[in-house]
């Protein structure tokens, strides 16, 4: 895995055993598969397509991606991940499962009409030959959705200020073993998440925009998926965030076109 910090892909394995999203609500689900892939080309795909989730984790998008497609291949570094994937998708005969990081996909370049990967290539050491792999599996032409924390470029400066804070705490909390790893991001999540996004709820209901609040996008999430992404943002070890400008290059540079971002 010359593409993967070793660390970092035992910490989503515990993170997935730990939530193997058994406890997503059915709203949350829909809601936040629709966030991400509203702006995917569904109609693009040709009849009996086949495609790629890269770091496919849990399984939880490919739940809703596999009733759409033929064939759907669900990769990921971590076996404890890939177990729980399985586990989920058990009831969907399309799925074919891959323990392989980014630089070692089992499958022959151009083969494949579409791919996605969401949350992934932000947590290996060399993002740019990540989006490189992936899309060398995709035909001509084909779409691939990605998804990569962004460098906050339409924040505020006091926005920045306290992610900077609390990147200083993923910073000692992700090296800490795993219980006690845990245990902190949930306290977190209980003090830190789930008053702050109560808290842009009320404002919301009472007109005002909460764009820039932080941590306004659980609003309306339940506490499950604040525990879940507590654990994720503060127990993974190596993690990076690009401007658009940079996200931009690195896709052009993988050969992708015609490429355009979610709002």
């Amino acid at each position: 895995m010359d593409n993967a910090d070793s660390r970092t892909v035992e910490g989503f394995g515990d993170e997935w055993v730990r939530f193997d999203q058994s406890g997503l609500t059915d709203q949350d689900h829909d809601d936040m598969f629709d966030s991400y892939f509203s702006i995917f080309p569904w109609e693009s795909l040709p009849e009996n397509s086949v495609g790629l989730d890269l770091g496919c984790g849990s399984g939880r998008w490919a739940l809703k991606v596999a009733p759409k497609v033929k064939e759907l291949h669900c990769i990921d570094a971590s076996k404890e991940a890939l177990n729980i994937a399985k586990n989920n998708l058990s009831k969907m005969d399309n799925c074919h499962f891959h323990l392989a990081s980014v630089d070692n996909i089992p499958l022959e370049d151009e083969s494949l009409d579409f791919a996605y990967s969401l949350g992934v290539l932000h947590h290996i050491p060399d993002t740019a030959e990540g989006i490189k792999a992936c899309v060398s599996k995709l035909k001509k032409g084909a779409p691939c959705l990605i998804y990569l924390y962004y460098a906050f470029d339409n924040k505020p400066c006091w926005y920045k200020l306290i992610w900077k804070i609390s990147e200083a705490g993923r910073f000692f909390i992700s090296r800490m073993p795993y219980p006690l790893r845990y245990i902190t991001s949930q306290v977190i999540a209980l003090l830190v998440y789930w008053p702050l996004a109560r808290f842009s709820l009320l404002f919301e209901k009472l007109g005002f925009c909460v764009d820039s609040f932080p941590l306004s996008y659980y609003r309306k999430r339940s506490f499950y998926v604040m525990q879940t992404d507590s654990l994720d943002r503060f127990g993974t070890r190596l993690e990076k965030r690009f401007s658009k400008k940079e996200i931009l290059t690195m896709m052009e540079n993988s050969g992708l076109e015609n490429i355009f971002f979610s709002n």
